[in-house]
Formats: C-alpha cells, structure tokens, sequence
C-alpha cells in the first residue's frame, strides 16, 4: 500500500468507529457508513464487496443453525462462567443496558428491536468490523502475522466501539466479537457466519431483557 493508501485506510476506520456515536441514531448511521464504505472500495482501494467476505452467493443454510447453536453456548458461558468471574475482579459493575430499556415488557418495541438488531447488530457490525476493518488491518500490517494482528487490533476496536455499556459490555463484546470472527476465518472467510451467531446472541440477550431477566 501506498502512503496516501495508508492513511486513507486509518481515517476510514477512524470515521467507522466514531461516526454512529454522533451520527443521527440506529436508523441513519448505517446507512451512511455503508455507502462511506461501499465509495471507499469502490473508488479508492478498487475492490468489491465479496473482498469484505460477503456474498449472496456464500449463503449456507449451516450458517444459520451454527449460529443459533453457537449463540447459545456463548450465552450460557457468560451466564454461568464469564459472570462469576467478572463480579469476583469487577463487584458492583454492571452493563449498562439503558439503551434498550423501552423494550422491557413492550412487545412492539421488542419485535422492532429484534428486527434492528438482525440489520444493524448482525450485518452492518459484522461487515464494517469482521469484514471492513479487519481487511484493511490485514492491508496495513503485511507479512507472516498480518492476520493475527489484525485479528487482535479488529477485537479491541469492536470490544472499545460498546464503551457506552462500561467496562463490562466492553470486555464482553470483545469475547463475543472474538468468537463471531472466529467462526467467519473458520469457514473461509464467509461473513454469513459471523452474521447469524452474532444476531442470534443479541436475539437471547434482548429476549432476557423483555422478560425482564437482565
């Protein structure tokens, strides 16, 4: 790469961490970083969307039933081991979930969230940091442990991007994102598998919040 390539590449990844913070909401943000991206592959490093290891094409029914078995496996670990743990280095700490509080008890808000969180949760994280970030990381640090250090350097991003949640949502979107991309390297770099466990993990959590369990 270039140096304008390089820098190019930093101030997208910076603009794709920092703009839905202040971008308009759940409903705008991904609309434009997804075209941001969609011109900046386009235009400026000449790929095209499958580079970012998504396909129509790709779709594998397995996809679906591996990410609602690896969704609940991930659950049960944070219920039953990770939460244990964290509340023996962290007491008193708890995620902050205030986002989602108007889903509590409300079955319309519930269902709109489930349905946000499958586009925006599902497909837009995963192809902006699993499919997006992690390339151009593996862009900018060529050679034998390029993709480890992306892979390090993408984990933390996606772990710091849920700072609104504390410390806590921040050390467990970092697991879970670990694990999602985990699952995308192991069945070659097919983004449908980081999308499903990824949507049916937050499906669980929301569902435990509308109960009234979180």
């Amino acid at each position: 790469m270039s140096i304008t390539e390089k820098i190019a590449s930093l101030l997208a990844i910076a603009f794709c961490f920092i703009f839905p913070h202040f971008g308009g909401g759940i409903l705008v943000y991904p609309i434009i970083v997804s075209l941001f991206i969609f011109l900046f592959i386009r235009f400026i490093s000449k790929e095209k969307i499958e580079d970012l290891f998504f396909s129509f094409k790709r779709f594998e029914l397995a996809s679906v039933w591996i990410g609602i078995v690896g969704a609940v496996i991930l659950s049960a670990f944070f219920r039953f081991a990770w939460e244990p743990l964290i509340e023996l280095i962290l007491p008193g700490e708890k995620i902050d979930l205030s986002d989602f509080a108007s889903i509590s008890g409300n079955t319309w808000n519930y269902i709109f969230i489930l349905f946000i969180a499958f586009i925006v949760g599902g497909l837009y994280e995963e192809l902006i940091f699993h499919g997006f970030i992690f390339t151009r990381f593996e862009k900018l640090i060529p050679g034998k442990y390029s993709t480890t250090f992306a892979f390090s350097l993408t984990t933390l991003l996606f772990g710091a991007y849920h700072f609104q949640q504390g410390i806590r949502g921040v050390l467990l979107a970092m697991i879970a994102g670990a694990v999602y991309h985990l699952l995308i390297l192991k069945f070659k770099r097919n983004l449908w598998y980081g999308v499903f466990i990824h949507t049916f993990f937050d499906f669980i959590g929301l569902t435990m919040i509308y109960l009234g369990y979180l």
